[in-house]
């Protein structure tokens, strides 16, 4: 059976809530099963993220072919073009739309299911080799989220919207404890209190955006927004806004960024691998409303809070390169990288250009992965430098040089050596380091922007679209976006010297369950450039359809409940 009958096979309908259902189900087992059995525990977490990783692809896969056959049949026949703007609209509860949840699959919440099933999977497998011992319920804790993280990609729903994103941070107030110590513990309670503020500033702005619209349902919700009285325009605008500032602050949008790189250093490493992709749900989620409810249609409300979007991502920018060129420590210069990356993405998103979100969209893919690998390696970095501080120094009596009684033993003048007088030339690098050389080299690569991978693909693609648009902010965007790749270059080469060229000694041992993640993730940096034009045809696409958002509104809104059994169907008969 080929990968598409196979996908199809699945019913479409019902493959939308499998990302929801299997890791509750997951954790559900878990906690019944007692806390005993942790290789069981890790074993079944391993088994549910993996499938929850082949259903997100079997997604992206038919979301991509119903879409681009919804565009044909849109082009025949107009009637037909909502097929383009979603894969499938399941209702839970059966409840006809606006009134009963939806969740819904399109291009950008598939997209998002397979970057976060793919941290999720690499962080888990780096876990295994010895972090999920260190608390008790990890495995729970770590499908927790990744429910929420599923739920927010895929809800059509406002308030639901909500709910998954208080998952996912509960979820995440347990991982980033993970481990225990103090600083742990102090960085916790600064993440816990920002969150918690965001959180009650977006049930405040629901509620406000509710009282407006009486509607909860996004799609919904854009279509009655256009009709609000020019009288309640105002409070319309006051409870968008106050959205805004929650989604933002999970975005990492500066001056509310400062819980981020203390909290992400704090964090046990595969834990601060899966945070990457929690800066992007709150850009996911703002990317999502803002091309609904304020696209260039939406009347008087239309564009709202353009400005503030440029403006405020080329100033998070400007900051995450600088902190990047000032960070000495290692995990927090990965931090900075990620404010780096969700500044690109809020700036170029404020712009309303469809080609420059699509390039920002295959970006955000790459610094993701990226970003991930980085914070993986930190560890295995960290490692080798704690070898080398137990080493002996040349002046320490522990250390023994050799010496040479015959002059035929000592080696010619100009061969290089070592600390040890030991020849350099032809001696073989360790595996160990040699992956931890090339991993970061790679990684560099991609989060600097340079050629030949993702990265530098992904930044191309966004500055030929800005040549193209006018005004100070796209300049100011395009001089950044060659400025934070130089700043972030010039930072992870100070860096990699340090820990590279000043090694001393045997280098740390890795396990292979340490490195495959790190290999498979940049392997997939690598293949966004190998299908490099398959892949921007698809975020393009993507962004094309956020912002015109008519088809996904009619595919949301025209979903019908599935009608009872008839008495004959069920099997019963007549009295």
């Amino acid at each position: 059976m080929t990968p598409d009958a196979l996908g199809f096979a699945l019913a479409p309908q019902h493959l939308v809530v499998l990302p929801v259902l299997l890791p509750l189900a997951t954790a559900a087992v878990m906690l019944l099963a007692g806390t005993r059995r942790r290789g069981a525990q890790a074993l079944l977490n391993l088994a549910s993220t993996s499938v929850n990783l082949v259903v997100a692809l079997l997604l992206l896969a038919q979301v991509a072919a119903v879409a681009q056959a919804g565009t044909a049949a849109g082009a025949a026949d107009p009637a037909q073009a909502g097929a383009a703007g979603a894969l499938a609209v399941y209702l839970p509860g059966n409840w006809q739309v606006p009134l009963g949840i939806a969740l819904v699959a399109d291009r950008l919440s598939a997209l998002m299911l397979v970057l976060a099933g793919g941290v999720a999977l690499a962080s888990l497998l780096f876990a295994i080799a010895r972090w999920h011992l260190a608390g008790v319920y990890f495995h729970v804790l770590f499908q927790l989220q990744l429910m929420g993280l599923n739920g927010a990609f895929l809800t059509g729903d406002l308030f639901n919207l909500f709910v998954f994103f208080e998952v996912l941070l509960a979820a995440s107030y347990g991982l980033l404890l993970h481990g225990g110590g103090r600083q742990r513990v102090r960085a916790g309670l600064h993440y816990v209190a920002v969150n918690l503020l965001a959180s009650l500033l977006f049930l405040i702005g629901v509620a406000v955006l509710y009282g407006v619209a009486g509607t909860l349902n996004m799609a919904d919700l854009a279509l009655k927004l256009r009709e609000v009285p020019a009288g309640d325009r105002g409070l319309l605008h006051a409870g968008a806004a106050i959205l805004a500032v929650a989604f933002l602050a999970k975005a990492a949008l500066w001056p509310l960024n400062f819980w981020l790189p203390p909290a992400y250093a704090a964090a046990s490493t595969p834990v601060a691998g899966l945070f990457v992709i929690l800066t992007k749900v709150g850009v996911y989620a703002l990317l999502r409303l803002w091309t609904l409810c304020f696209a260039p249609g939406a009347g008087e409300s239309a564009l709202f809070g353009s400005a503030a979007l440029v403006w405020g991502g080329l100033v998070t920018l400007a900051f995450g390169s600088v902190a990047m060129l000032a960070s000495q420590h290692l995990a927090r210069l990965a931090g900075y990288s990620v404010i780096t990356s969700s500044g690109t993405l809020i700036a170029a998103l404020g712009f309303n250009e469809p080609a420059l979100s699509g390039g920002a969209l295959y970006y955000m893919a790459s610094s993701t992965l990226a970003g991930c690998a980085l914070f993986l390696l930190v560890e295995l970095l960290e490692r080798a430098r704690r070898m080398e501080v137990d080493t002996p120094r040349l002046d320490d009596p522990r250390r023994v040089l050799p010496t040479f009684t015959d002059a035929e033993q000592r080696p010619p003048v100009g061969v290089n050596l070592d600390d040890e007088e030991q020849v350099l030339i032809g001696r073989a690098i360790p595996a160990a380091l040699a992956f931890l050389g090339v991993g970061f080299t790679l990684c560099a690569l991609v989060i600097a922007g340079l050629p030949p991978l993702s990265g530098f693909v992904g930044k191309v693609a966004m500055l030929s679209t800005l040549l193209y648009v006018q005004g100070w902010a796209a300049w100011t965007l395009f001089a950044l976006l060659i400025l934070s790749g130089l700043a972030a270059a010039t930072a992870l080469l100070r860096v990699g010297m340090r820990c590279f060229w000043t090694l001393q000694g045997e280098p740390a041992r890795l396990r292979v369950v340490e490195t495959l993640p790190v290999g498979l993730l940049l392997a997939a940096c690598a293949l966004l450039v190998v299908r490099g034009e398959d892949a921007l045809r698809y975020t393009r696409a993507t962004a094309e359809a956020l912002h015109r958002p008519g088809p996904y509104m009619d595919a949301v809104l025209r979903a019908q409940p599935v009608p009872p059994p008839s008495p004959a169907a069920a099997g019963e008969t007549a009295p």
